[in-house]
């Protein structure tokens, strides 16, 4: 009989933490299976903020085989009382023998604690166990728990000649179904989403997630524009909280902005365009990452609008680098994200 290894079953807990995707916030994803003897004895998932934790629910499938066998999660467990006692409790109770963890709390106050608590209990541990996949997981909820403002994801989609637009503003569509469909998957994520206010005007956007159709949960939707917007808009019509026209320009003013949005609990904001609203972030430095879509087409011309508008850097040693830039096909297209290097941290 054939054993799995370590890293084997904490993907299993990570993919049930995958189940969690846009429905637990403020919390993170969080997914856990119990093992023994090379046999899952219970697995859960935290499903939403307030709910139980994965650990919790995954030992109580386990019922009483939980007692002498190991658990696997994504996340460090708790080791303060929250909304529900700490997880670290219920994993010493359920006498579980050993625990792999992906990767520690990201905030400072608990960092290692649950470790600690773990050992002095006699129970072995085990950390850093598909690492970079759990902390790719939560980077949002990582950089909002320690930071206090929420991630800032910039989407653009765009010809391989880097314009969005016609002259005349008409971009529908640019991109393929495929990426359509990943750009449905990140509004689930987010708490709120920001568009261009001429974005808002030409494109005529909904800003909802429309996959699933009965998704429960919708992100909250901003407008960079100090321009009132006409009432016939969809974001006018189908948000069920009417949107909140913004314009911060300078880092200041984002910053401000953006923690104000911390305080509320939202670990993401997603910025779909356009270029103007792109420059302006991206300048202010409050950029955490991009997702840019190239679509195989070429708009040509001089007049065509740029992925990004605003004033060009004075010289060359003045552009943002992007750090760990990654490719992916997505369809027809190709997409490239990676983290702004001049992002502003919290000195």
């Amino acid at each position: 009989m054939s054993r799995h290894s370590d890293r084997y079953w904490l993907q299993q807990a990570l993919s049930e933490a995958g189940k969690g995707w846009g429905l637990t916030s403020p919390n993170p994803m969080v997914g856990a299976v119990v093992v023994r003897d090379d046999r899952c004895l219970g697995r859960g998932y935290h499903r939403r903020a307030g709910g139980p934790h994965a650990e919790v629910l995954a030992l109580a499938a386990a019922g009483q085989e939980a007692a002498g066998a190991t658990l696997y999660v994504t996340l460090e467990p708790c080791s303060t009382y929250g909304r529900t006692p700490p997880c670290v409790d219920a994993i010493i109770k359920a006498g579980i023998r050993r625990v792999v963890i992906g990767c520690l709390d990201q905030n400072p106050a608990h960092n290692g604690r649950a470790v600690q608590i773990l050992q002095e209990q006699g129970i072995e541990v085990l950390s850093g166990v598909c690492e970079q996949e759990c902390l790719q997981l939560n980077e949002h909820f990582f950089w909002w728990i320690s930071q206090n403002r929420p991630f800032v994801l910039l989407k653009m989609a765009m010809s391989l000649d880097g314009k969005i637009a016609l002259p005349d503003g008409r971009s529908q569509w640019i991109s393929g179904p495929e990426a359509r469909r990943q750009v449905q998957r990140w509004r689930q994520l987010a708490d709120a989403i920001m568009v261009g206010g001429d974005t808002a005007r030409k494109d005529n956007p909904g800003l909802k997630v429309v996959e699933p159709a009965d998704w429960p949960r919708q992100p909250q939707v901003f407008i960079w524009s100090s321009r009132a917007l006409p009432e016939d808009l969809r974001l006018m019509r189908e948000n069920a909280v009417p949107p909140r026209r913004v314009k911060p320009q300078t880092q200041e003013q984002w910053l401000s902005f953006l923690r104000e949005l911390g305080q509320e609990g939202c670990n993401l904001l997603l910025l779909e365009g356009g270029g103007e609203l792109a420059a302006a972030a991206l300048a202010a430095g409050v950029v955490n990452k991009i997702a840019f879509f190239l679509a195989p087409k070429l708009l040509l011309g001089r007049d065509s609008i740029p992925v990004t508008g605003g004033c060009s850097v004075a010289d060359l040693t003045q552009a943002i680098g992007i750090a760990d830039l990654q490719v992916e096909r997505t369809g027809q297209d190709l997409l490239l994200t990676g983290w702004c290097r001049n992002v502003y941290r919290n000195s």
